[in-house]
C-alpha cells in the first residue's frame, strides 16, 4: 500500500506532519479527515507535495496589500462567510486559508493573509484582528475577543454579521431618504440655470428688437436675473461663477468647522433637531446604539467596556455623549436608566424598555428588541418621507421650470394678441 506523506493543521489550528499508508490520494484524505486533520499539502512519499493551503505571495510575487480601507459590505461578506466555515466545523486557521484563496479584493486578501500568518504564528485572532484597525474597529475585536473566552466564537461571528448587514440596512434607507431630495434639487438648479444663461438672453434680445413694449412683471425679473448672472463683475468674469465659487467656499469651510470639537456637536444636534429628518436620524440613532450594546453585552463583553465601545461607535456627539454619561453612572454603581432619562436624547419608551430589562435581568434581549423595533420605526419613516417627498419635488421642479417659460412666452403671447387686434 502507497505511503503519503502530508502536512496539515489539527483542530486548534497547529501545524502537523507525518506519513499515512492509503489506496490513493483521495483515501488518504479521508483518513486525515477521520482523524480530525485538515491535509494542507498531501504526496507520494518521495514526491513534491501538492500545496493545497494559503500561498504566502501572490502569483506575480507582489507584495499583498494591507492597512486600507474596505467597504462595510465587503466586510460583511467576509464575517458571514468565516462563520459559516467556523460553525460548519472546519479549524480558525483553515477557514481564513480558504478565504484568502477566493477572495477578490485586493486589500481584504491580503489582510486575510496577514491574518492567517499572526494566527499561526501564535496570536490569538482578536490580537490578530487588532492589528488592523482601519479595517476591524473595536466593537469587532472585542466581540472577538469574548467569543473567544467563551469558546463560542462562531457565535459571536454569526451575530457580528448579523449586525453588520441589519447596520448596513439601516444605513442604506437613510441614504434612499437623503439622495433623493438632493438630486431633484440638483437637477432643478441645473435647469434654471442652463435657462438663465443660454435661453433667456436669447429671448430678451429678440424683444427688444421687436419694439419698446412693456414687458410683464415675471419677465422683467426672469430677465434682470438673467442679466446679472451673465453680466461681468470683478475681473471681467460673470457673476454666475462668483456664485458658484462663493457656495463652494461655504461648504468647505462648513465641513471643515463641522469637523472641530464645537462644530461636530454642533452639526450633530442639529441632525437630531431638525423637522422630519431629524426624527429619522434620532430613530436610527437610538437604534444603533441599541443593537450595539445588546450584541456585545449578549456576547459576554462587560458592561462598562460595552458602554465604552457603544460611545465610540455612536456616530452621533450628542448620543455620544449621552452614553459617556451612563458609563459613568453604572461605573458608581448606579442604574442605566436615570443617565438615559436625563440626557433628554432617548425616547420614553426606550427608557421603559431598558427598565423593564434592567429589572428582570434581561438587559441585551431587551436591548436588541428596542433596536427591531426602532429598525422597523425608521424604515416605515423613510417610506412615508419618500412618498411624500416624490410629488412634492416634482411639483416644485415643475414650478421652477414652469416659471421661466411663463415669463419668456407671455410677452410673446401678448405680442401675438396686439398684432392680431391690430
Amino acid at each position: 500500500m502507497p505511503t503519503f506523506q502530508y502536512i496539515a493543521m489539527d483542530a486548534k489550528g497547529e501545524q502537523t506532519n507525518g506519513t499515512i499508508d492509503a489506496s490513493n490520494e483521495s483515501d488518504a484524505l479521508s483518513k486525515l479527515r477521520q482523524n480530525g486533520l485538515y491535509p494542507t499539502q498531501i504526496a507520494l512519499a518521495g514526491e513534491k507535495a501538492k500545496k493545497g493551503a494559503k500561498k504566502t505571495a501572490t502569483k506575480s510575487g507582489a507584495k499583498a496589500k494591507t492597512g486600507g480601507r474596505i467597504k462595510p459590505k465587503v466586510l460583511m461578506i467576509f464575517t458571514r462567510q468565516l462563520a459559516t466555515l467556523i460553525d460548519s466545523g472546519l479549524p480558525l486557521l483553515r477557514g481564513l486559508t480558504v478565504l484568502g484563496k477566493q477572495e477578490p479584493n485586493p486589500v481584504l486578501r491580503g489582510t486575510i493573509d496577514a491574518l492567517a500568518d499572526s494566527v499561526q504564528g501564535g496570536s490569538t485572532f482578536s490580537e490578530s484582528l487588532a492589528q488592523h484597525p482601519r479595517i476591524f474597529n473595536k466593537l469587532y475585536v472585542n466581540m472577538v475577543k469574548a467569543g473567544e473566552l467563551g469558546g463560542v466564537l462562531e457565535v459571536v461571528l454569526n451575530r457580528l454579521a448579523e449586525y453588520q448587514e441589519k447596520a448596513h440596512k439601516l444605513k442604506n434607507k437613510i441614504v434612499s431618504a437623503m439622495v433623493y431630495p438632493v438630486i431633484v434639487m440638483f437637477i432643478a438648479v441645473s435647469i434654471l440655470l442652463f435657462l438663465m444663461i443660454f435661453i433667456v438672453p436669447k429671448f430678451k434680445d429678440m424683444f427688444s428688437e421687436m419694439g419698446n413694449a412693456e414687458l410683464p412683471l415675471i419677465s422683467q425679473v426672469v430677465f434682470g436675473f438673467s442679466d446679472f448672472l451673465i453680466k461681468p463683475s470683478i475681473w471681467i468674469i460673470p457673476n454666475i461663477v462668483w456664485i458658484l465659487l462663493g457656495f463652494t467656499a461655504f461648504y468647505l469651510g462648513f465641513a471643515a468647522w463641522g469637523r472641530t470639537p464645537k462644530g461636530r456637536n454642533f452639526v450633530d444636534a442639529l441632525k437630531l433637531k431638525l423637522p422630519i429628518f431629524g426624527d429619522i436620524q434620532r430613530k436610527s440613532a437610538v437604534s444603533r446604539f441599541s443593537r450595539t450594546l445588546g450584541t456585545l453585552v449578549t456576547s459576554g463583553v462587560p458592561i462598562l467596556q460595552a458602554l465604552n465601545i457603544t460611545k465610540e461607535t455612536a456616530g452621533n456627539v450628542v448620543i455620544s455623549h449621552a452614553i459617556g454619561q451612563v458609563h459613568e453612572a453604572v461605573k458608581e454603581g448606579e442604574s442605566i436608566v436615570t443617565p438615559l432619562s436625563a440626557s433628554g436624547v432617548f425616547p420614553n419608551m426606550v427608557i421603559s424598555m431598558v427598565d423593564v430589562g434592567e429589572e428582570t435581568g434581561q438587559l441585551p434581549e431587551m436591548l436588541l428588541k428596542i433596536a427591531d423595533v426602532y429598525d422597523d420605526e425608521v424604515d416605515n419613516a423613510v417610506t412615508a418621507l419618500t412618498s411624500i417627498l416624490e410629488p412634492i419635488m416634482i411639483v416644485f421642479l415643475a414650478l421652477v421650470v414652469g416659471s421661466v417659460v411663463f415669463a419668456l412666452f407671455l410677452p410673446l403671447i401678448k405680442i401675438i394678441n396686439e398684432m392680431g387686434q391690430q
